[in-house]
């Protein structure tokens, strides 16, 4: 691993617009001390403003479509927006819910996703990995 690659800590904004709250048990279970999230120099902050990252979990609802937008205008560039549960990608248990807006990449760009029903905390920090990754591609190009 490059210096370059370990400069800089992520942090990672959360928001869930419409899950069942499975795919938040499993983020809180990432920052475990089983899994450790923070280790790896990542950690959850409360303001979408100071953040590198977006995690985005499950399908848009309706009233939260603008809001989700607001968010990742509100997110200061260069970001990554990661996708967390089946739901988010094609409704899973919602599906053709009279609620939902559609899939997030409907209404923001997502750069990576994580399937699953929900996902384990790996598939989780592995995805976060990718965005590190994501990350130091942009920074480098800029």
């Amino acid at each position: 691993m490059s210096l370059n690659a370990i400069k800089r800590a992520l942090w990672i904004y959360h928001i869930n617009t419409g899950s069942c709250n499975g795919c938040d048990i499993e983020i809180l279970a990432a920052l475990t001390p089983r899994y450790d999230l923070e280790r790896f120099g990542m950690m959850l902050v409360g303001s979408p403003r100071h953040a590198d990252v977006l995690l985005v979990t499950g399908p848009v609802a309706r009233q939260m479509a603008p809001r989700l937008k607001r968010v990742y205008e509100q997110t200061p560039d260069p970001k990554v927006v990661l996708q967390v549960g089946s739901c988010g990608m094609e409704g899973g248990v919602f599906y053709e819910s009279y609620n939902l807006v559609g899939p997030v990449d409907q209404h923001i760009p997502v750069d990576v996703y994580v399937p699953g029903c929900p996902p384990r905390p790996e598939a989780i920090i592995e995805a976060v990995a990718k965005a590190w990754v994501k990350l130091e591609k942009a920074e480098q190009v800029a």
